[in-house]
């Protein structure tokens, strides 16, 4: 309860007290939303499907599981609306998330590592991720666990990559 109040009382502290300054903390949340997100396109001769089965085949290969699979724009269609392609996959190595969270449970909230695959208007293929770097570089974990955290990060992006190239 102390580290409840204590956290209350230091993001108090963090709000901005003018409107100028509330202004200005949400460009600043802007770019650190935007800055946190990572855009891939996906090569024009690579359709959605085979960017999928990449990332899939890529995925065991590198021992993560795949532990959702969310058709997004099928869900839409099915609520009566015309959808672009959108599909979500999440992928997870357990055991490594296990030890992050019991680290820091802020890392649950990260969890597991989503790849979103979509077509644009213009049909064309993206795949959407988080920025890894930022999170492997953006919290100070223990030498124990930078290895762990550099190989999510390494192996999310070797996942994408498989996708973007259509490499089955």
């Amino acid at each position: 309860m102390r580290i409840l109040v204590s956290l209350l009382l230091a993001f108090a502290f963090l709000l901005p007290a003018t409107a100028e300054e509330m202004k200005m903390d949400r460009a600043m949340a802007q770019k650190m939303v935007s800055a946190s997100i990572q855009k891939f396109k996906i090569n024009d001769d690579v359709s959605v499907e085979d960017a999928i089965d990449s990332m899939k085949l890529r995925a065991n290969t590198l021992n993560f599981k795949l532990v959702a699979d969310l058709p997004l724009s099928e869900q839409v269609k099915a609520m009566g609306e015309e959808a672009n392609y959108m599909r979500i996959l999440a992928f997870c190595d357990a055991l490594i998330a296990k030890r992050m969270v019991e680290y820091d449970i802020t890392f649950a909230g990260f969890l597991p590592c989503r790849i979103a695959v979509l077509q644009d208007s213009k049909g064309q293929g993206w795949i959407v991720t988080m920025n890894m770097d930022m999170m492997v570089e953006g919290v100070d974990l223990p030498p124990e666990l930078q290895p762990l955290a550099k190989k999510v990060r390494d192996t999310i992006y070797s996942i994408v990559d498989a996708g973007v190239n259509g490499d089955l």
